[in-house]
């Protein structure tokens, strides 16, 4: 029995430690966590010291008001000794019918123009037909080991990266949006992983990793550029309103259009001249 109570009050500490990290990402005091959530301070303190073992309503309704993401309220309520309490399905899984539904149809929908769904990381799900079209018009995507990742393709020097324009100032700012975007604007263990693996790519300069207020401009263009033609693009990001699993809360639709009249126009010829 001793070493049960051990346990408990060893997984309570941690599940103390999750939410007083969560509550310093969030820049909350202790008194502004208890107005917000209806909670003592000193309950708080109670549970942040494991001292106070914390029910499963009051650990979620902690991370409602913190905003922490579904996988990390997961981890929050494992540290506690508690089941997670929102699942993690497979994008095909039946679960995630109607959500998968939408976003073939709007994958569809945006054709001729690029679309790709993405994972929290930055890894490739779904596209329409557009997207690898446009690719393969600069590299052989199928030499590409799947699951793709769209990050790894704009800085791998084996990648898209020789075909755009201006590669530095596209770079930084793919690392911006990276943070901007990052799911509950935490970088998350994987997420830090990923930004290493970009840095070790030539030319990545440390300095890109942090982002500055000149990177939050109203668009930076992704441009190609090949046989004497550029190819401007801006993305529009889409996400999962109110969602209740973790599959559903990092989907991430990125639909790119021309960010001129003259890419609308070169598009659908570029894209012929180059086909396979």
């Amino acid at each position: 029995m001793k070493a049960v109570a051990s346990d408990v009050k060893t997984a309570v500490r941690s599940a103390g430690g999750l939410l007083r990290q969560w509550r310093d990402i969030r820049g909350k005091t202790q008194l502004d966590l208890s107005f917000d959530a209806g909670v003592s301070q000193k309950h708080i303190s109670f549970v942040e010291s494991g001292r106070s073992i914390p029910s499963r309503q009051m650990l979620l309704d902690l991370a409602q008001v913190l905003d922490v993401p579904l996988r990390e309220r997961n981890e929050l309520l494992l540290a506690a000794g508690y089941a997670p309490s929102y699942s993690d399905p497979a994008l095909d899984a039946p679960a995630m019918t109607s959500i998968n539904r939408a976003l073939l149809r709007m994958l569809r929908q945006h054709e001729p123009f690029p679309a790709i769904v993405m994972d929290r990381y930055w890894n490739v799900l779904m596209t329409n037909d557009a997207a690898p079209q446009l690719f393969n018009c600069f590299i052989d995507m199928s030499a590409r080991p799947a699951p793709r990742n769209l990050l790894h393709l704009m800085f791998d020097p084996a990648g898209m990266r020789p075909f755009i324009a201006n590669w530095p100032q596209t770079a930084r700012g793919l690392l911006a949006r990276v943070h901007r975007e990052a799911v509950g604007h935490v970088i998350d263990v994987r997420t830090k992983a990923l930004l290493e693996e970009l840095s070790r790519y030539p030319g990545v300069k440390p300095e890109w990793r942090a982002p500055s207020a000149s990177d939050a401009v109203p668009m930076i263009p992704l441009s190609f550029v090949k046989d004497g033609v550029t190819l401007d693009y801006f993305s529009l990001i889409t996400t999962v309103g109110t969602p209740q699993t973790v599959t559903a809360e990092e989907l991430r639709l990125e639909c790119m259009f021309p960010a001129n009249e003259a890419t609308e126009t070169e598009h659908g010829r570029f894209l012929r001249a180059h086909a396979g």
